[in-house]
């Protein structure tokens, strides 16, 4: 099963007589539990543990990493992207995050009826030029129309298949205490992009997503031989929610300091005006790497010399913990625990 960042379910399903979850949500509580509860319950936790971001599967003595993943945004296009460019580089970052080289991927997508066949092509467009610029091929696909108002546009289902090395095993369940916490670059530019698109809001500049694909500052990493206990994209729930869920799966504590954690201005002031958190606002182009305390230097230095890694920053550190938590050194040097939000802080923004 995908992490719960990653699911998309979020369709309304009781979880007990006092729980519901609402349409689209996710990165949260409740969808942790309608995972945990039902789905993995139903299916069971399979080769991944039910929480990572793809399985890695032996097959015909080959490591195959394998994902899947719905995309349901809207709008459909906004500042940095749209929903073709997201559905490809979410699966080509989720099959990175297992340590993979991506190779392929299916495209499945569900029409409205009336959708605009302009919309449609500038979708397919967008799958096309994500798909080069990612170095994947779209080898096999499926559509489907279902009646006017029933689909909101267009959704989006996408799988992908990749190549993982023999020694290359990257998992919550490996960071041990004393690996170093390095994040990619400043956080909140997807959601807060979406919002602004949607709600009609201007702020002093455009604020654009960070979409990207993730595969190549993951592979120059593992080719320059640093160790990645653990990766993970910052979808749903942002920051906040893949750490809980690391220091979950790992059983350890993971401390962060806020001062060192890149934000934009204008996305600070972004979440400030809109009641937001940065922590828990998602990204589309940021991930979380792992690795031993006397590599994070160089993992440092190499992430940084990359476009996408340029607001590299090394943000926290893992210690030992009877219970897997996830603390915080607050910018007026505060100590608080960070928790995942009880819902999605911006449904339908992947």
């Amino acid at each position: 099963m995908p992490t719960t960042q990653e699911s998309g379910f979020g369709c309304p399903v009781p979880l007990g007589h006092d729980t519901i979850l609402m349409a689209h949500g996710g990165g949260g509580r409740l969808m942790h539990r309608l995972i945990s509860d039902v789905f993995l319950a139903a299916f069971g936790s399979g080769p991944a543990g039910g929480l990572h971001d793809g399985v890695v599967l032996d097959v015909a003595g080959a490591r195959i990493a394998f994902t899947t993943d719905t995309y349901v945004v809207r709008p459909l296009f906004f500042p940095g992207g749209d929903i073709g460019t997201l559905a490809v580089y979410g699966t080509v970052n989720d099959l990175a995050m297992c340590g993979a080289r991506p190779l392929y991927l299916s495209v499945g997508v569900v029409l409205e009826e009336g959708v605009p066949m302009d919309t449609v092509r500038r979708v397919a467009a967008s799958i096309h030029d994500a798909a080069e610029n990612a170095r994947v091929q779209v080898v096999t696909g499926d559509t489907k129309v279902v009646e006017r108002g029933h689909g909101d546009g267009v959704y989006i289902n996408t799988a992908g298949i990749g190549l993982v090395a023999a020694n290359v095993v990257v998992a919550p369940q490996r960071v041990r205490p004393g690996d170093a916490i390095i994040l990619s670059g400043d956080l909140g530019r997807h959601g807060i992009a979406i919002m602004a698109v949607r709600e009609g809001l201007a702020f002093e500049t455009t604020i654009t997503s960070d979409c990207a694909p993730l595969a190549e500052p993951v592979a120059r990493l593992l080719d320059a031989g640093v160790e990645l206990h653990c990766l993970r994209d910052l979808t749903r729930g942002g920051l906040a929610s893949a750490l809980v869920e690391i220091a979950a799966a790992a059983a350890v504590l993971l401390h962060i300091d806020e001062r060192t954690i890149p934000i934009g201005d204008d996305v600070r002031g972004a979440c400030e005006v809109l009641g937001l958190d940065p922590l828990h606002v998602a990204n589309e182009g940021r991930f979380v790497a792992f690795v031993p305390a006397g590599q994070a230097e160089a993992a440092l230095a190499i992430m940084r010399a990359q476009d996408l890694g340029a607001n590299a920053a090394i943000i926290g550190k893992a210690h030992p913990s009877q219970e897997g938590i996830v603390t915080m050194t607050s910018v007026i040097g505060a100590e608080r625990i960070v928790d995942m939000p009880s819902g999605e802080q911006l449904p339908r923004i992947c």
